[in-house]
């Protein structure tokens, strides 16, 4: 997927500090920061590719990967724009 920038994107996230780029790249992500029933959140916006579409319409599954050792909660959900 791809991520995208979306119309509410108030901020930029960039790689964690210390992160190894040789290891593994991480560009920069626009993100959202909101408030979600009380709870500050922070979305991004992606876009699958063609490939992935046709997967996703054949039963496929979206993965979501967190570095790391444990996963923080999130949410994945789909926005019409």
């Amino acid at each position: 997927m791809n991520k995208t920038q979306h119309p509410s994107n108030n901020a930029v996230l960039g790689a964690p500090a210390g992160w190894d780029q040789k290891q593994l790249p991480c560009s920069a992500l626009p993100v959202t920061r909101t408030d979600w029933d009380g709870v500050p959140a922070v979305l991004s916006f992606w876009k699958p590719t063609a490939e992935e579409l046709a997967a996703l319409n054949a039963g496929g599954s979206v993965v979501l990967w967190v570095a790391g050792q444990t996963m923080p909660p999130v949410a994945l959900t789909v926005d019409a724009t």
